[in-house]
């Protein structure tokens, strides 16, 4: 099934109102209902080297390994879904690129990358994410954040050392405990969810979810959740009018209508990584 016409899909990245150069990278491949974001980090463009890197091996790799086998199918020794091994080996491969990038050349000393991605299939998604790029929903009037950011601040809210409204006014922001390509290896985070016809499903760095509160990013969607190309860039411009401190970086994707497996093949067994 051609995804792109059953998901409308709006992006735009900015380099804000600060920085000089854009260290995010996002990418689409539509037709597989395909989306990754990637915040980089590192001196001089290091840090947009390794978002770069993120986005082309993801969206190079799993565009070749959709195109023979749907991310639906089902391992029957592990019960896991091809969409998970597809995620869990292409971010594996990604982390490897940066990470001997950085340690084979010395101006990318260091370098990283938040991300977030979304494969949907089936009437699902499944969202890998590392860092603090963020995936939220707006189903019907309720806006929710579905990830859970890797970092200190996230971690002392767990631990009640913090309130969700503490944090926002904290200066440990920036302070991710998870990134690609930092280690020789990185464990993603990784959750299938059902969508629903209407869903809105929202990526973004945190350039913008720290410039506009859930609360102001939700009502804009709220009201321009019509006009997908006008809401991302309505989004885009908030975080800049409070700041724009950072690149701001946003993917919306709109459930159109239900994309259900082919009868009689979400069982269908798979050996290919093996």
């Amino acid at each position: 099934m051609d995804l792109s016409q059953v998901l409308e899909i709006a992006s735009h990245t900015d380099p804000g109102m600060v920085r000089s150069h854009n260290e995010d990278s996002i990418a689409l491949v539509a037709d597989k209902g395909l989306v990754v974001l990637a915040d980089g980090m590192g001196g001089y463009n290091a840090g947009e080297v390794a978002s770069g890197m993120a986005t082309t091996v993801l969206t190079t790799e799993l565009r070749q390994l959709l195109d023979d086998h749907a991310p639906y199918e089902v391992d029957p020794k592990s019960g896991q879904k091809a969409a998970l091994k597809m995620l869990q080996q292409q971010i594996a491969k990604a982390n490897t690129s940066i990470y001997q990038a950085s340690q084979s050349q010395p101006q990318y000393a260091g370098m990283g990358t938040t991300l977030v991605v979304a494969l949907f299939y089936d009437n699902k998604v499944m969202v890998a994410h590392i860092g603090d790029s963020r995936l939220y929903r707006m189903r019907g009037d309720e806006f929710t954040q579905v990830s859970k950011d890797h970092s200190l601040l996230q971690e002392q809210i767990d631990a009640g050392m913090l309130t969700k409204q503490q944090a926002r006014h904290s200066s440990n922001k920036n302070l991710v405990t998870r990134a690609l390509g930092i280690d020789p290896a990185v464990e993603p985070e990784i959750h299938e969810y059902d969508t629903r016809v209407g869903d809105i499903f929202l990526l973004c760095s945190d350039g913008l979810s720290d410039m506009v509160s859930d609360e102001d990013i939700g009502m804009a969607l709220q009201a321009l959740g019509a006009n997908l190309n006008l809401a991302v860039q309505q989004l885009v411009q908030m975080a800049n009018d409070n700041g724009g401190r950072d690149n701001v970086s946003v993917i919306l994707i709109k459930i159109l209508r239900e994309y259900p497996a082919a009868q009689g093949l979400a069982s269908k067994i798979f050996g290919w990584f093996r």
